[in-house]
Formats: C-alpha cells, structure tokens, sequence
C-alpha cells in the first residue's frame, strides 16, 4: 500500500467519524440519518415503495395545491382536484406539464406562500436541454439530494472512508483565505480531493493524469468526455494505466464506446447516473455488472411523454420510450409537478422496480478557443462566474467563436463584455441578443450550445 493510499484511509477513518458529523452539526444539516431512511426504502420490495410513493405524490400535489400560487391558479383554472389522485392515479395527467419557460415566467410564484426567511439553495440548469433557470431548494430538499447521491455511492463499494476525486473547471483569480479554509474542511469531511482543469490539450491531460496517480483515489467522478478524452491520451501515451478504481459519470450522456474505452484503457469500473439540477441524482447505475440505471421513484416520481421523434431504438414489451418527465418528492419550497426534462430515456418497469436502460441525453461539446481544445461546460462555468448572463451560445464563425450572450435584466452589457474579454480578450467575438434570438438546430430543432457554420447558415 502506497503512503497516498495509507494516507486516503486515514483521512476517510477521520471524516467519516469526527469531521462529517461535525461539520454536518455545524451546518445544520441531517443527511446521515436521510441516507439510512433511503437504504432501507430501496431495499423495500417493489410494491411496497411504489405504494408508498404514490402517497408522497399524492400528499405533495394537495400540498402545491394549496400553498403554492401558481397551481393554487392552475387547479382551479382547469378544475384539477388533487383528491381525485387516491382514486385513480391516472388522474396525475389532467395537470398540464412543467417546463423551464413556465419556470422562468413565473418565478416566485413557483414558491410556497410561507417561503420568507427560509434558507434556500439555488441550481442552475444546465441548458443543455434549453435555455437555463433557476431552481431553489429548501433545506431539508437538499440533504435529500446529498444523502441519495451518499447512499447510492455507497452501494457500488464508495463508502464515506474510501476517497473520491471530482473534477473541476480552473479559475485565475486567488481566493479568499476564509473560502480556501471552508473548501478545505469540506473537501476533508468529504474525504475528497479536486482536480481544477480548463482544456483538452495534450499538456493538460498529462499534468490530470499525473495528478490522479499521485491522488490514487478510489472513485472519480466527472463529464463523461472528459475520462474519455483523458483515456484517449493515457493509450496514445502509455497503452493503458491505473489510477482509480471506479469511474462515476454524471453531466451528459454516457455513450457506449466511451463506456468501453474508458473501462478498457483506465482499467476502471465505470457507473453511470442520471441528474439534474432540478431534482438531484434521480436514476443510478447501483449494480456494476449491469449497465441499466435503477431509477428512484420514491425520490422523483416518473412518467413518459411520448415522443415520436425521440431515436432510441427497439423498446421492449415492458417498457415505454419518450421524453423522461420527473415529479421530485422532497422539494418543497419549490414544486415541480410534471416537470419535462427534455431528455428522452427508455424506462422499463420490472419486478423489482423501475430501471432506464437506455437514454438519448445531454452531450457537451468542444471548441478551438486560444488554440486549445475546450469543453463548453468549462465556458459555461466561466460565464456564470462573470455573471449577468442569463443564457449563451457560441456560434462558430469563419474558424471563430461567437459568443452570443443573453444578459439578465438590469445588467449592463458593457461590463460584461469587459469580464469576459479579461478571460479570452480578442480570440472571441462577443454579440448581445435577446432569449428568443437563440438558435434551434438539427431536425427536432434542440438548443445547443455550440452551433458549427453549417448550422448556423
């Protein structure tokens, strides 16, 4: 055993006994005793859990019904009658569905009356699947979110003293000594260690790959393109190597030759998972040696709008195809009923539950920018870092990226092409636009962030 390794048992020996429950008391917050309550829900036979999430379902639709403005309006606008639910479950469909232009129109009114003075948590939506919002969490919303994510890792082998590595955009600018020391005990109650990276280039990949084999963590956990790109490297430099146990994917879809030469050439297990901002981890890939994603309806309540266009093969006798809407049951502060996510998944019902077999999900893109291949996730974390952007695109333009920039209202335009210039000064052109000026592409007219000039002609 290496003394790196000695030294992630120690640390996760510590964190798991003394520095996460103090932290977790310091914060208050109450994850751990959440993540026991989940343990024993997944272990419940199917019916049971099925039978129990329905009443969650049902109790949080009366609960939006008559806390929450903008379905107190919707229900008696369209004589939706949230008691109708115990009588039949069909009746969930009468309650038109959620978008992120419904999100973004209503606002607020998508809180609870008595929302005022509660601590919130906000999430921005990736954009990937259209043009981003805000979603808000409650407390008690995201421990939930915290201790499914724990619980989950913990039934592929991560426990709490086993370390993990994330993967995270890199920033220029110095932190302050109070935010450092904050990220520290974090990072150490987590028994967790982070990678900060920008772009795809042969030197950075080696300089990741380096850093992870001196780490030797037992899981990392990052974009899928991201270990597919670094495998890339690792064969083209060294055949294949070894530097962690376990490869967890989150971010975008997981797409099988990524799957395969990650395994193949990082000598790694690699778990997928299926997240979102708005409801957190809601699908888990729980057994290693199949690669279908045990979806938690207790957690988030799933149904499937048909999708005629949605390209996702063969669909079993046991299964419905389309795009994947979610109810999460534990949010509160913020409801969303029947919410579309845009993503289009395959989901089977099986005699032990609901599991996705198969998804056609969210994938990043990458650019040339300062010579040097970049992943638009990374751009998209700088720009919510200069902030004032509601919404980006980036078009490419004679071999040039555009980026065209939506601003938030009030903001001033001009300070935000500065901040943004101080990032990548002339190796970009910057262009304001309004959010209906964004641009639509392929033949089912999806939102991307990238738009090639064959695209954008």
């Amino acid at each position: 055993m290496t003394l790196r390794r000695m030294y992630n048992g120690v640390r996760g020996v510590l964190a798991a006994a003394v520095v996460y429950p103090l932290t977790e008391r310091h914060e208050k917050r109450d994850i751990r005793s959440k993540r026991f309550w989940l343990e024993q829900e997944i272990d419940r036979p199917n019916t049971e859990r099925r039978s129990r999430a329905k009443e969650r379902l049902i109790d949080l639709v009366r609960f939006s019904g008559a806390h929450v403005p903008y379905y107190r309006d919707l229900f008696q606008a369209t004589g939706f009658e949230p008691d109708k639910l115990a009588i039949d479950m069909a009746y969930l469909q009468d309650i038109p569905y959620l978008t992120k232009d419904i999100i973004r129109e209503q606002g607020r009114r998508l809180f609870r009356d008595d929302h005022a003075g509660m601590r919130m948590h906000v999430c921005k939506t990736g954009g990937s699947t259209g043009p981003s919002a805000h979603i808000y969490y409650d407390q008690e919303a995201a421990d939930w979110s915290s201790a499914m994510t724990n619980e989950s890792r913990r039934r592929i082998g991560n426990t709490h003293w086993r370390s993990e590595l994330h993967f995270a955009s890199s920033f220029p600018e110095t932190f302050p000594w109070g935010a450092r020391m904050r990220e520290y005990v974090k990072c150490f109650a987590m028994n967790r260690d982070n990678i900060f990276f920008a772009t795809f280039s042969g030197e950075e990949l080696e300089s990741i790959w380096r850093k992870m084999k001196s780490i030797r963590p037992h899981l990392a956990h990052a974009h899928p393109s991201t270990a597919d790109r670094l495998a890339a490297h690792v064969e083209a430099t060294r055949g294949s190597d070894k530097a962690f146990e376990i490869f967890e994917s989150s971010g975008e879809l997981l797409q099988p030759g990524q799957r395969e030469r990650i395994e193949r050439v990082l000598r790694c297990r690699v778990i997928d998972r299926y997240g979102l901002a708005e409801a957190g981890v809601v699908a888990y890939q729980i057994d290693p040696a199949v690669t279908d994603m045990k979806f938690y309806e207790f957690f988030a309540w799933p149904e499937i709008r048909r999708d005629e266009d949605a390209d996702l093969g063969e669909i079993p006798p046991d299964s419905k195809g389309g795009e994947l809407v979610v109810t999460p049951l534990f949010n509160r502060l913020m409801p969303l009923l029947r919410y579309r996510t845009g993503d289009n998944a395959i989901l089977a019902d099986r005699p032990d539950g609901y599991v996705i077999p198969r998804m056609v999900g969210r994938i990043h893109d990458v650019i040339m920018l300062a010579g040097k291949p970049m992943p638009t996730h990374y751009i998209q974390d700088v720009l919510d870092r200069v902030g004032g952007i509601r919404e980006f695109q980036i078009e490419m333009r004679g071999g040039k990226p555009v980026f065209r920039l939506v601003p938030e209202d009030g903001m001033d335009p001009e300070g935000i092409r500065q901040r943004v210039y101080s990032w990548w000064g002339d190796e970009v052109v910057i262009e304001f636009i309004a959010l209906a000026d964004l641009k639509l592409v392929g033949s089912r007219q999806k939102f991307r962030h990238l738009v090639s000039e064959q695209e954008a002609e």
